[in-house]
């Protein structure tokens, strides 16, 4: 039958369902970087306040704060990539066909996926000497540095473990023909993604004012 649309493998549908699965367990650690950073603000706020007018400090603002940071960042590393949000020098690449782009894409990603694998494998080390240590932030609340330090070599793994998938799917779809497909996947975000994305959040804001 003419115009039928031929059906991707097995292996490759299969990895596409695991992408979604990670991308919504990414998508939840963003949130929870999102509402650290919240908590950072307010707890700089809360510190000013206190300071200026009730006399004292918790005398951890920076390290506490600091830590949040970290952690917030490598939490939502994940789901910046899933939703291709890093920033990108791509004025050369874009202007090349779809099947000069997407191996480009794949190579990119396989840098990309190298690189993190790279600063986990640091991360876990750091982890690991603290825990030899028995390492303690050098501050009033003196806390043990493996739980920061753990909770950002977690965000980052996830970060690693993201790309893999990515990187398994996009193999898989640049043998299977699937230029097209694999540079929507990887590609930059266009100007109708971004449009897209802006309606669906004024859609939700609708949505929640109507509750």
């Amino acid at each position: 039958m003419s115009g039928a649309v031929t059906p991707s493998p097995a292996p490759l549908r299969a990895v596409r369902a695991l992408r979604r699965g990670v991308a919504r367990v990414a998508s939840v650690m963003a949130h929870v970087a999102g509402w650290t950073y919240i908590a950072c603000a307010l707890f700089i706020t809360f510190d000013i306040v206190a300071r200026a007018f009730l006399g004292f400090s918790s005398q951890a603002t920076v390290e506490v704060t600091g830590y949040m940071l970290a952690g917030g960042i490598a939490w939502a590393l994940a789901h910046t990539l899933i939703r291709r949000a890093h920033i990108r020098v791509d004025v050369f690449a874009n202007r090349l066909p779809v099947r000069l782009r997407a191996p480009l894409h794949v190579v990119s990603l396989l840098l990309l996926t190298a690189l993190g694998v790279l600063i986990a494998w640091s991360a876990w080390e750091l982890v690991d000497e603290s825990v030899l240590f028995n390492a303690h932030d050098n501050s009033a609340l003196r806390i043990e540095l493996v739980w920061p330090q753990g909770i950002w070599a977690f965000g980052i793994s996830a970060f690693v473990v993201c790309c893999g998938v990515l990187l398994l799917e996009a193999v898989l779809a640049l043998a299977d023909g699937q230029g097209a497909a694999l540079d929507g996947l990887l590609g930059s975000r266009t100007l109708e993604d971004e449009t897209e994305e802006a309606l669906e959040a004024v859609a939700m804001a609708h949505e929640g004012d109507r509750r």
